[in-house]
């Protein structure tokens, strides 16, 4: 959508503020800590755009409360897995050989929108270290949640996932849905039942970069939007700008999650 096709169907003026008194009517307090998935253009015309977004929510949950985003780059993989867009199977094991390593400040963001982009260049966001399915989190614990992120556990026990399990955080829907719920990886990995299949990507070790294999569980989102629609939890909405919002607390619902997965509904 054009930025004039977005302020033509914005029907009132939005900014900051406006943000800061919806997240409020949403719940959304000072020192809350919450995961946010959003989409920019689903918001409408805001004054300021993504940093507008991204200083509301700051300026609400303050330096007290912690902000969380995926930040994954899932282009640092093998190559032949790659389906939007693939590339020549002769050019694989050059990519391998020339990818740029994983750079928390460096290396962009894959599909995780303009507000996740915005939120990346902040100097005070800390970014996990995993090259391809990082985290990156600003305020209260930022630094502890993001600091370890093994490679072959991207969303398991000893992930950000797995502290940010210890917490009691809230996942903000703006303008998404569920398939874009990151915590509901931690469901899959937690599965006795899980299979596996080999990754690699590109990384630095002890200064020198190198294309590191490691085996990777094998995910799919595309349950869980069944997932979210048969919780039986509390999930708050409301509007962020025109975008539909959905509060809802994440450790019961990843919980619900581990148990619906065992019980085969996929």
């Amino acid at each position: 959508m054009s930025e004039l096709m977005s302020i033509l169907n914005t029907p009132e003026f939005q900014s900051k503020e406006t943000l800061k008194k919806q997240l409020k009517e949403l719940g959304i307090r000072q020192g809350d800590r919450i995961m946010v998935h959003s989409s920019l253009k689903s918001m409408g015309w805001i004054a300021g755009g993504a940093q507008a977004v991204v200083e509301a929510l700051m300026e609400t949950v303050t330096k007290e409360g912690t902000i969380v985003m995926p930040s994954q780059s899932a282009d640092n993989s093998d190559p032949v897995y790659w389906m939007e867009p693939p590339i020549p199977e002769n050019w694989h094991e050059k990519l391998r050989e020339t990818l740029p390593a994983y750079d928390p400040h460096l290396t962009h963001l894959r599909g995780m929108g303009k507000i996740a982009e915005c939120f990346h260049r902040h100097p005070l966001t800390i970014r996990s270290p995993h090259p391809a399915h990082s985290f990156m989190a600003w305020g209260n614990g930022a630094d502890e949640w993001m600091r370890d992120h093994p490679l072959e556990d991207s969303f398991g026990k000893s992930s950000p996932l797995g502290k940010m399990m210890e917490s009691q955080l809230q996942i903000l829907f703006i303008g998404v849905g569920f398939d874009s719920c990151t915590a509901l990886h931690y469901a899959e990995f937690a599965q006795d039942n899980r299979t596996t299949s080999p990754q690699g990507a590109a990384i630095t070790v002890n200064g020198q970069r190198l294309w590191q294999r490691f085996d990777c569980v094998d995910m799919d989102s595309d349950r869980f939007p069944e997932i979210g629609n048969d919780y039986p939890g509390d999930i708050r909405t409301g509007t962020l700008g025109q975008a539909e919002a959905k509060l809802t607390e994440m450790r019961p619902l990843v919980e619900f999650g581990i148990q619906w997965l065992q019980q085969g509904k996929a």
